[in-house]
């Protein structure tokens, strides 16, 4: 036994070795605010003090050594036994004296500056390092979004890949004990749910289980999940949902494949019929477990009794938490029944052969009831002369020890009370082989879950018999043929309204993994994973599972250059680490050179080499343009800066411009820094950048095509960037368009959703352009969600601009045709269908680049011919004739006149009313 003294008095262990029968006092040199003991040594304990030192000790307490200083409060493990080498390492996150934080590992005794190792070799977030089983988390600080990172089996850390647009504000890891990861992860657009993902054996590629898990805010302030891993059963949990206002209790069968609601009792306690139709009624469950651990929580199984599920809930549309009363299932959640108008908490004893219940500690009471059939039937007992407010119940382990210890006062004012139960009395004798009878798990009917036909052994309800040591609970466990139930997505998938997996709109299937060369083999999924842990076999196993295939030799694509710790700086004389990266080609026959920009470059036939980075030094101050390049292939440029910090910085500029027009480019800085912050512009193929001390510039862009434009912001000792890319033309099209509002609601209103989007919609659209046309779509910023549809003529010398424009003219004649029919949708994701709308009442205007009239002469001209036009509407209008606008003319060309011609135009449009049709317009 070890005893911790109060603080406030002295710091000091009492430890006994005779059970209590004396004591030792030990004194302390810091106070202990928590203590870890190991799972395996129980002489050996970590003990984390006030000032965030962690201590350690090999023998109960006696002797403390100091391990490390400035640790993390309850972010320090013990060894993982059969995982880690050493049974005294211990996993820690620690701050460094600048305060950064790192993850260090080291052996309990043996933890010197020298014996120190660090897993991963970078900073990482506080309060981020998880240990748990395979698995090592961790959270890497960015000023963008959070990043996490997982090392399986002790490997290196990679990067956890959640759906693309998850986009976390946190994440919870819940369980990793079933060969995979269950995380809870908050999304940029919720505030009291959370979405439920599931990760393959590696822990590394998540796909979603359930959306809008409910939380419940506990006593310390809390967020807790409601959701419940079913002990006993594999792959059973029990989860409740938030949708279209209510909440309802959700059961799955394999892992989070497929949910289903909570079929209600047929009668109540009373034996009268309950009419609960589903979906419209079914069961609810509160799923809380208890913050105290002696009591049993709103919901209680066992291992050793599988398929007993004890719950407080309702009966209804929706979960509350008035008229609830307690329910049981014998048979894994497929038929319920009422055992309790009252919550109680509920115990098992003798590995779930008998159940006792005693009300909430909120109402004295000594009586206890004990069923042995499941719940069917319960006995009174009396364990107290005195109504006993119950404070938590110790169930103690072991098949040969029978003894239940209650504790609770008699009064708010009194001590706490012990009383001893020996249950052994309940049971007549040992069970023999005629008390047992055999249970088929099944899911309504269907034998297979998870892959298996279960069998197990249970006592026959009713039996006073006491199970013996050797109980057995599964009797067999027989594969079954694979079926399209024991797969689920594949990450990027999802599955649709007919019940297949489809790519999301963000994942390409046909993008290879950027380490496959030519020669290698890769594993190109179907677009379904088997659910970890399922057991089945055969069947459609060998259609849904990836298949291995070569490598293809491409041409290279998606070549790119940044450095090791992304930052843009480096202190001179610094040894910097470059990493090179190919989306795409044939890397073993890639030849890959990079130029430093001082004078200096290396050249690479296999970019396999280059994994580790290529190191370089700069002998220089200065600013250096760093360029890869892979053959025929011009890569991605990226320029290192020898040098109020800055948070993030976008580029605005046009998505198209005409040919020798100047145009305006503006970089955004956040947040906002007058006059401490130097833009440098990389325009084209400049190997010198443009300085500016103003976020804008004007350039004139003389080239058609694509231009790739960079903006650096320099302040302090921090840089960043944005890069855009610009197409250049003599002339183009462009239309207005709009969506139907379902799609706001996945609007994160980021870059790459935004490219994303109108990837798909450009995709869409396509077969409605003439050949050879070019289409660009530009998706806006912010909500409610608008886009510009970009008509770019196909570059033939042997065509006349004239053929070409007018070609330009009929294809978006066809497109604005599809777009007023309602012909252009798309599929976001499962149920959320987006119509693409033109806003426009007429085409969008050519542009071009022919010279234009004069518009000083222009205006003048205009303005008699609408003055002419002003002075016979008035005349017409006394008179009784009036135009069909709103508002009234007089007041509409009242604008015009404290307005410009072209402001006119574009402020009329948007009022037009359909008795005004375009021709009028453009006579007008």
């Amino acid at each position: 036994i070890m005893v911790l003294t109060d603080p406030e008095f002295e710091s000091s262990l009492l430890i006994s070795s005779d059970e209590g029968a004396s004591f030792q006092k030990y004194r302390l040199t810091f106070y202990v605010v928590s203590l870890l003991f190991h799972h395996t040594e129980e002489d050996w304990a970590l003990a984390y003090s006030h000032d965030q030192k962690l201590y350690s000790s090999m023998d109960f307490g006696r002797k403390w050594q100091l391990v490390h200083e400035h640790v993390t409060p309850n972010r320090f493990y013990w060894s993982v036994s059969g995982r880690d080498k050493e049974p005294d390492l211990v996993h820690m996150e620690a701050h460094t004296p600048d305060g950064n934080v790192q993850y260090i590992t080291c052996r309990a005794q043996m933890c010197t500056e020298a014996n120190r190792n660090h897993p991963f070799p970078g900073y990482i977030d506080i309060s981020s390092l998880v240990v748990q089983d395979d698995y090592i988390f961790i959270q890497v600080p960015t000023s963008v979004r959070a990043t996490y990172y997982v090392s399986y089996k002790r490997e290196s850390f990679i990067q956890i890949k959640l759906p693309k647009y998850s986009l976390p504000k946190d994440l919870h890891i819940v369980s990793t004990d079933g060969k995979q990861v269950f995380a809870a992860v908050q999304e940029w657009n919720q505030n009291d749910t959370y979405n439920l993902y599931l990760s393959d054996t590696r822990g590394i590629y998540f796909t979603l289980a359930m959306e809008n898990v409910k939380t419940t805010r506990g006593i310390g302030g809390n967020q807790m999940l409601d959701l419940y891993e079913v002990a006993g059963i594999k792959g059973m949990l029990i989860a409740n949902k938030r949708q279209d206002n209510q909440v309802k209790t959700y059961i799955t069968y394999n892992k989070g494949r497929d949910w289903r609601l909570l079929q209600a009792p047929s009668t109540d306690l009373d034996g009268n019929d309950i009419h609960c139709i589903l979906p419209f009624c079914s069961l609810h469950l509160q799923l809380q477990t208890s913050e105290n651990p002696y009591l049993s929580g709103t919901i209680s199984t066992k291992n050793s009794a599988p398929g007993i599920i004890v719950a407080t809930g309702n009966i209804g549309s929706e979960l509350s938490y008035n008229n609830v009363g307690m329910f049981v299932t014998s048979d894994a959640g497929n038929s319920w029944r009422q055992i309790f108008e009252e919550e109680h908490n509920v115990w098992f004893l003798d590995k779930g052969g008998a159940l006792v219940a005693v009300k909430q500690p909120s109402v004295p009471t000594k009586n206890l009831w004990v069923t042995f059939d499941e719940g069917r039937q319960w006995t009174q007992h009396s364990f107290s002369s005195v109504p006993l407010f119950v404070d938590g119940v110790l169930v103690e382990a072991g098949a040969e020890n029978q003894i239940m210890t209650f504790f609770g006062h008699f009064s708010h004012r009194s001590e706490w009370q012990l009383i001893k139960i020996d249950y052994k009395s309940l049971f007549s004798r040992r069970c023999l082989e005629e008390d047992y009878q055999t249970w088929h798990l099944h899911n309504q009917g269907e034998p297979c879950v998870m892959g298996q036909k279960q069998i197990y052994m249970k006592r026959r309800p009713g039996n006073h018999c006491m199970l013996g040591k050797d109980y057995s609970r599964i009797l067999s466990a027989e594969s079954c043929i694979c079926r399209a139930h024991d797969f689920e997505c594949d990450y990027g998938y999802e599955r649709r309204g007919e019940g297949n997996c489809r790519p999301s709109f963000w994942f390409n299937p046909s993008t290879v993994s950027r380490s496959c060369s030519q020669g290698q083999n890769y594993f190109n999924s179907t677009g379904y994973r088997k659910v970890v842990l399922n057991n089945c076999t055969k069947g459609v196993k060998e259609m849904y599972t990836a298949r291995k295939q070569q490598c293809p030799n491409r041409a290279p694509r998606g070549l790119s250059v940044t450095t090791k710790d992304g930052k843009l700086t480096t202190k001179l004389g610094n040894n910097i680490t470059f990493l090179v990266n190919l989306e795409e080609g044939d890397s073993l026959r890639t030849n890959i050179q990079l130029d430093f920009g001082d004078g200096t470059a290396v050249s690479y036939s296999n970019l396999s080499w280059t994994e580790e980075g290529i190191k370089h030094i700069y002998k220089s101050a200065g600013i250096f343009r760093v360029t890869a390049l892979a053959e025929n292939t011009l890569g991605y440029d990226s320029t290192l800066h020898v040098t109020c910090p800055v948070e993030h910085v976008q580029l605005l500029a046009p998505f198209v411009v005409i040919r020798n027009k100047e145009v305006n480019i503006t970089a955004m800085v956040l947040p906002t820094h007058p006059r401490t912050v130097t833009y440098f512009w990389w325009l084209g193929n400049s190997s010198e950048p443009m300085i500016t001390l103003d976020g804008s510039i004007s350039y004139t862009f003389t080239n058609e095509g694509m231009h790739t434009v960079t903006v650096q912001v320099s302040a302090g000792s921090v840089i960043l960037q944005d890069t855009k890319s610009i197409a250049v033309k003599e002339f183009f099209k462009s239309l207005l368009l709009s969506f139907s509002p379902n799609l706001d609601e996945f609007n994160p209103d980021i870059p790459e959703w935004r490219q994303d989007v109108g990837r798909v919609i450009r995709k869409r659209l396509n077969g409605t352009a003439a050949p050879g046309d070019q289409l660009l779509v530009a998706v806006f910023p912010g909500v409610p969600t608008a886009a510009e549809l970009f008509l770019l003529p196909h570059k033939n010398q042997s065509e006349g601009k004239k053929r070409r424009e007018e070609e330009l003219e009929q294809a978006s004649d066809v497109i604005v045709n599809a777009l007023n029919q309602n012909l252009v949708e798309f599929e976001l994701k499962p149920g959320a269908r987006v119509i693409v709308y033109n806003t426009q009442l007429t085409l969008a205007p050519l542009v071009d680049s022919s010279p234009r009239h004069n518009s000083s002469a222009m205006l003048m001209l205009l303005s008699v011919v609408f003055l002419g036009l002003a002075v016979f509407l008035i005349y017409k209008f006394k008179r009784g004739f009036s135009l069909p606008l709103h508002p009234p003319p007089s007041s509409l060309f009242m604008s015009f006149l404290s307005g410009s011609v072209f402001c006119f135009f574009f402020s009329l449009s948007p009022y037009l009313p359909s008795s005004l049709t375009p021709p009028s317009l453009s006579v007008l």
